[in-house]
Parts: C-alpha cells; sequence; structure tokens
C-alpha cells in the first residue's frame, strides 16, 4: 500500500511542499512590511498632533481611519 512516507518522497509532493512554503513566506513578509508599515504611521501621530495638525488632517495624510487616529493619539 502507498502510504504517507512513500508519498513524502515523490517529486510532486516535494514540489508542491517547496511551493507552499515559499507562498507561506511570501505572505509572512507582506504582512510584516504591512504591520511595519502602520507602526511607523501611528508613530507619528502624536508628532503631527504636536505640530497643530487635526485628527483628520493627519487621518487623510497617513490614509488611516479617524478612529485609528484617535487610538494613536496621546491621552
Amino acid at each position: 500500500m502507498f502510504g504517507l512516507s512513500e508519498l513524502k518522497q515523490t517529486r510532486v509532493y516535494q514540489q508542491a511542499f517547496a511551493e507552499g512554503e515559499q507562498k507561506g513566506e511570501l505572505k509572512g513578509e507582506k504582512r510584516g512590511e504591512l504591520k511595519g508599515e502602520l507602526r511607523g504611521k501611528l508613530l507619528a501621530v502624536p508628532a503631527m498632533l504636536s505640530a497643530g495638525l487635526s485628527i483628520e488632517q493627519i487621518a487623510q495624510a497617513l490614509s488611516l481611519s479617524v478612529d485609528e487616529v484617535k487610538q494613536a493619539a496621546p491621552k
């Protein structure tokens, strides 16, 4: 009978596994970049508020929602 260990040794399985790993890594990198980009934008909020910009202006300039800006604003 053809078992899992034999299946894992086939070229088709190994190619599919490698492709899946690669796609997963790329997806993880993109998520990390997006989180880093968002974090950078949120870190800029207090300075922009100190410069006199309104929450709405900051949201528009950083492509964030008003709620995201409010959450990043110092209390």
